[in-house]
C-alpha cells in the first residue's frame, strides 16, 4: 500500500480505538470522590452478593463443564454438533431473552418450576442466570484446549491400561491447563458483568439479589458516585481477568 493508504487505515482504526477507550478515560478521569462512592450504602451488599454468585457459578461451570467439553472433543455426527450448537447458543442470546426463557422455565408457572418450586427471585436465580450465561464461554475455551491437545499422547496412556477418567485428569488436564484457565477467567467475567438475564429472572433485590451491575443501576438514580465507583470496580476486575486471559492463553498457543 502507498503511504496514503496507510494513513487512511491507521486513522480509520485509531478512531475506532478513540471511541473504544475514550468512555473508560471519562469513567476514570470524571471520578471526583472514590472514596466516597465506595462508602455508598449499596456498594458492601451487592460486592459480597456478587462476589459469591460467581464463585458459585464458576465452580458450577467447571465442574460440569469441564467433562462435557472432554466428551465433545472427540466426538463425532450430527448430535454432537447439534449439542455444541446449543451450549454457545447463550453467546449470541440477548441477555433479557435469557432471562425471559429463564423464568418461562423455572418461574412458578414455567415447565419445570410449577412442579419442581420456583428459585425465581432469590439467590438462587442469581446463579443460575449466570451459569446460564457464562458457561459457553467456558466450554469453548475448554473444547479448544482439549482439541490442542496430542491425540497420540492420549492413545499411549490408554494403551498403558489407564482408564478413560485417569487419561482425563493425569493427561488432558494438566496438558490443557492453560487453556482451561483462560475459559474459568472469561467465565468468571462475563458472570460478574451479567445484568439483563439476572433482572429479568432474580429480580433486583438489596442484599438478596443485587448484584453489582444491578446495584449500579439503581445507584444511577440517586448517587452517580456510587454508581461511578463501582463501575470502575468491575472495569478493574475485568482487566485483571482479561490480561490474565491473554497471557493464560499465550502460553497455550
Amino acid at each position: 500500500m502507498s503511504r496514503a493508504q496507510h494513513l487512511l487505515v491507521a486513522a480509520l482504526g485509531g478512531a475506532l480505538a478513540i471511541f473504544l477507550v475514550l468512555p473508560l478515560v471519562a469513567l476514570v478521569a470524571t471520578t471526583s470522590d472514590l472514596a466516597a462512592g465506595l462508602a455508598s450504602p449499596l456498594v458492601a451488599p451487592a460486592l459480597r452478593l456478587s462476589l459469591l454468585t460467581t464463585l458459585v457459578s464458576l465452580a458450577i461451570v467447571v465442574v460440569l463443564g469441564t467433562p462435557l467439553a472432554w466428551a465433545l472433543r472427540s466426538a463425532r455426527g450430527p448430535l454432537a454438533r447439534v449439542v455444541e450448537t446449543i451450549v454457545q447458543l447463550p453467546i449470541v442470546v440477548p441477555p433479557a431473552v435469557a432471562g425471559v426463557a429463564l423464568l418461562l422455565a423455572f418461574g412458578r408457572r414455567g415447565l419445570v418450576g410449577s412442579w419442581l418450586g420456583s428459585p425465581a427471585f432469590t439467590t438462587v436465580a442469581v446463579v443460575m442466570a449466570e451459569v446460564f450465561v457464562s458457561a459457553p464461554f467456558f466450554v469453548q475455551a475448554a473444547l479448544g484446549a482439549f482439541r490442542r491437545v496430542d491425540e497420540r499422547l492420549i492413545v499411549v496412556a490408554r494403551t498403558f491400561g489407564a482408564s478413560p477418567l485417569r487419561v482425563l485428569v493425569r493427561v488432558a488436564l494438566p496438558l490443557a491447563a492453560p487453556g482451561l484457565l483462560a475459559g474459568a477467567a472469561m467465565s468468571w467475567a462475563r458472570a460478574l458483568g451479567e445484568f439483563g438475564a439476572t433482572l429479568m429472572f432474580a429480580g433486583n433485590l438489596e442484599g438478596v439479589t443485587q448484584t453489582m451491575p444491578l446495584a449500579i443501576y439503581t445507584a444511577m438514580e440517586s448517587d452517580l458516585r456510587a454508581a461511578q465507583a463501582m463501575s470502575i470496580v468491575l472495569v478493574l476486575v475485568a482487566s485483571v481477568l482479561f490480561v490474565a486471559m491473554r497471557t493464560l492463553l499465550r502460553r497455550t498457543s
